[in-house]
């Protein structure tokens, strides 16, 4: 696979710092600190960011959320300066490092359990029948880690198989179109296709723990930002509880945002695992965090697929220090 990014027109960006000029035009910033600016599509573990805007709990003066259509339109924000972070996997965000724009993981937001998935057209019932039909799959990591677990489990290659590379916001529309007999893919489009009748296949419970969603910030705002950080990823794990002492009311959120019914927001957590800040102490903190162990697994599978130059990686992405001391 090669490496490459779909370029978007980005509504709704604004560029530069919350400086005394551009103040009027971004609201202000209350803690006399740039406008923080996080991208995010649509994905269940994204959304205790949204959750926690709804409930208030984040400076609409400091903070702000760019709804992105795709990781993709993530990344080239991030590249062209109009965002300072964003929600990514950790293959994307060291796909990123190695085009020399450096980024820290400051939260481990979930991993997926079976929330992506191999999704075929009714009439296939196996994945050694989709030997010469076409796969839709996003040109990334994930991607190629999901449809490189589906066909060495029936002993196919994507040598195997026609793949068609595109967006997660196509996956939607070229599989009801039958423009592809399979589509790699994940919530929410996994339900909206599963009940619309596709059969999954093959999901990211039989590669556990190795599609990891995380929290990522360009390492030159790090330092311009700490208090609205903080308060973001305090606001995440506060989301988190919320969701768990009130699911109904946390559901109609998030299915808004999602734009799938509340009835269905629950399976979907089901399937990922969503790290407490416990949790992410030992994703990102001490001397050896498992966020670098992931990342020496990934970076072979990378490889593989041409996603990453020979050259290992030789930086720790793993950054703890916006992590909650004390239970919130």
């Amino acid at each position: 696979m090669s490496h490459s990014f779909t370029r978007r027109h980005f509504l709704g960006l604004t560029a530069g710092a919350c400086s005394m000029a551009a103040a009027g035009a971004l609201g202000g910033c209350t803690f006399g600190e740039p406008l923080l600016r996080i991208g995010a599509h649509p994905w269940p573990g994204y959304e205790m960011f949204y959750l926690a805007r709804e409930k208030g709990w984040l400076d609409p003066e400091s903070i702000r959320l760019v709804e992105m259509p795709s990781a993709s339109d993530s990344i080239q924000a991030l590249y062209a300066g109009s965002l300072e972070g964003a929600a990514l996997t950790l293959d994307e965000v060291m796909m990123v490092a190695a085009t020399g724009l450096d980024l820290k993981v400051v939260a481990v937001l979930d991993i997926s359990l079976g929330a992506d998935v191999l999704l075929a057209q009714s009439r296939y019932r196996s994945m050694a029948e989709l030997k010469g039909k076409r796969i839709g799959v996003e040109n990334s990591a994930t991607g190629a880690l999901m449809l490189e677990g589906a066909l060495a489990a029936a002993d196919l290659t994507v040598a195997d198989i026609r793949p068609v590379y595109m967006t997660i916001d196509k996956h939607h529309h070229a599989f009801l179109q039958q423009e592809v007999d399979a589509v790699v893919t994940y919530e929410p489009v996994r339900t909206e296709l599963l009940a619309a009748g596709a059969r999954s296949l093959f999901d990211s419970s039989m590669i556990r723990g190795q599609i990891v969603d995380v929290l990522a910030l360009r390492s030159d705002a790090l330092a311009d930002n700490r208090v609205a950080i903080q308060q973001l990823v305090t606001a995440h794990f506060r989301a988190l509880q919320e969701m768990k002492k009130d699911p109904a009311s946390a559901s109609r959120i998030i299915a808004a945002q999602l734009g799938v019914s509340p009835d269905d927001v629950p399976e979907q957590y089901d399937k990922m695992e969503m790290p407490d800040p416990m949790a992410n102490q030992s994703w990102l903190g001490g001397s050896h965090p498992q966020l670098d162990r992931t990342v020496l697994i990934l970076q072979d599978i990378m490889r593989r697929n041409a996603l990453l130059p020979a050259t290992p990686i030789s930086v720790s992405f793993a950054d703890a220090q916006f992590l909650p001391r004390e239970t919130v």
